[in-house]
């Protein structure tokens, strides 16, 4: 298990900061990457793969010179996703998607994801989706009447689950009793050769405690997992790209489609970082995922936003 006290020397070896495409493929619990063009692609025409799409921070409300036009930003994404040379089965928002949480921030996303071309469009929430009232019009805007804001998806062998970390926290992420129980009974039923994907908006391991960056409860869930032999954990929040395997478990912190933040301990606090306007689109992107039946693991691709 990945301790609290990782350094920020130790973060870095094992990290890779979004710049480029990094084309990751897991396997054997190992992480090959490679950095690739525009061009590459996850996903050949293989009608029995899984192949999803992760887009994340989109911020829509935010104002500020790190990026004066989110929507424009996040309008390209949509974009890029649609332009994909293959359709995805499904497409994941892990969170923040409005900066300031109002119903006219809620109804601009919504209008806007109705554009995207995919089997599906989900959510999860972050911490700005809950400003004011604890994720309360979140609830209205995203989550069936009597629903939870957490759930599971079975997608052509994959088992999916979207989880909430953001809504009550303090100094770090947290699940709380009810959602672990709830993951618990949602994972029992299930053999250990199932595929596990896991989405969060803040990250399940202890990536950066000093900002925020990890859940203080996570560890129970990460134990349930332990019994898979493939767990893909994907959050957002930290703005960039960072990749980690732990025994039978990998994370893969995503970038955003708004404004990049500091690597971490760069600075006393993860305030958005201003880049040139023609450099900006280098730090903005989505993340591609495909699992074929029977292969070794996930190959990711992370697309720049140009």
């Amino acid at each position: 298990m990945i301790g609290l006290g990782m350094t920020r020397r130790q973060l870095l070896r094992h990290s890779t900061w979004f710049g480029a495409g990094v084309l990751f493929t897991v396997t054997g619990g190992e992480v090959a990457s490679r950095v690739i063009g525009g061009s590459g692609h996850a996903a050949a025409a293989d009608p029995g793969a899984l192949h999803f799409v992760q887009v994340s921070d989109s911020h829509i409300g935010f104002s500020g010179p790190a990026n004066t036009d989110v929507t424009g930003s996040f309008a390209r994404a949509i974009q890029t996703i649609n332009s994909l040379p293959v359709r995805p089965d499904f497409v994941m928002h892990t969170g923040d998607l409005t900066h300031l949480s109002t119903a006219a921030q809620f109804d601009q996303v919504k209008q806007m994801m109705s554009g995207v071309r995919a089997g599906g469009v989900f959510t999860v929430p972050g911490e700005h989706d809950g400003v004011g009232d604890h994720g309360k019009r979140y609830r209205a805007a995203f989550v069936p009447a009597g629903g939870e804001a957490w759930y599971s998806l079975d997608v052509k062998g994959v088992h999916v689950l979207a989880l909430v970390n953001s809504l009550s926290l303090e100094k770090l992420g947290h699940l709380g009793g009810d959602q672990i129980d709830w993951v618990r009974r949602d994972l029992a039923g299930l053999s250990a050769d199932t595929p596990i994907v896991v989405f969060s908006h803040i990250p399940l391991f202890a990536m950066y405690p000093a900002w925020g960056w990890g859940t203080d409860d996570a560890a129970v869930v990460l134990s349930l997992l332990r019994r898979f032999a493939s767990v893909t954990c994907l959050n957002g929040h930290v703005h960039q790209v960072f990749t980690l395997t732990d025994g039978n478990v990998t994370f893969h912190s995503a970038t955003t489609t708004a404004y990049p933040l500091p690597h971490p301990g760069d600075g006393p606090a993860p305030t958005p970082v201003v880049l040139p306007a023609d450099k900006l689109g280098t730090a903005l992107g989505i993340r591609e995922v495909t699992y074929r039946p029977g292969g070794p693991g996930p190959a990711v691709v992370e697309r720049r936003l140009r």
